[in-house]
């Protein structure tokens, strides 16, 4: 029944801080977004579906609660994103897959959600 994960939603305390991380960082671009009555943005990783919606100038839930451990992107070029990670001062933790060997970067975005980059068993940081 399920054919694919279509996004994720983001509370985004501070726009700038999760635009420079997600944007800026990570490497996602803004997209179109439908005009929905409150602002937002849209997040796109280079294909038709944006895959990480975020929304601004929200209150935050007074209790922070939920079942989702963390979000994870595939990605590349594990050398390029470990020394932007490392000249943005941004904290990682960065680990190989035992079996795989897949290289699994780790870190949190400005809101405290945890987010997790997938790299090639291929690649060397």
């Amino acid at each position: 029944m399920i054919v694919g994960m279509n996004h994720f939603t983001v509370i985004a305390e501070d726009e700038a801080k999760s635009l420079a991380f997600y944007v800026g960082l990570l490497g996602l671009q803004v997209g179109p977004r439908p005009e929905l009555g409150f602002p937002g943005a849209w997040l796109y990783a280079g294909g038709p579906q944006a895959v990480l919606h975020m929304y601004f100038e929200r209150p935050m839930p007074s209790q922070r609660a939920g079942v989702i451990d963390h979000m994870a992107f595939s990605a590349q070029n594990l050398r390029a994103v470990k020394a932007r990670f490392d000249a943005s001062g941004t904290k990682y933790d960065l680990r190989q897959q035992p079996g795989a060997g897949t290289w699994q970067l780790f870190c949190f975005d400005p809101n405290g959600a945890k987010v997790e980059l997938d790299f090639d068993a291929s690649e060397s940081p």
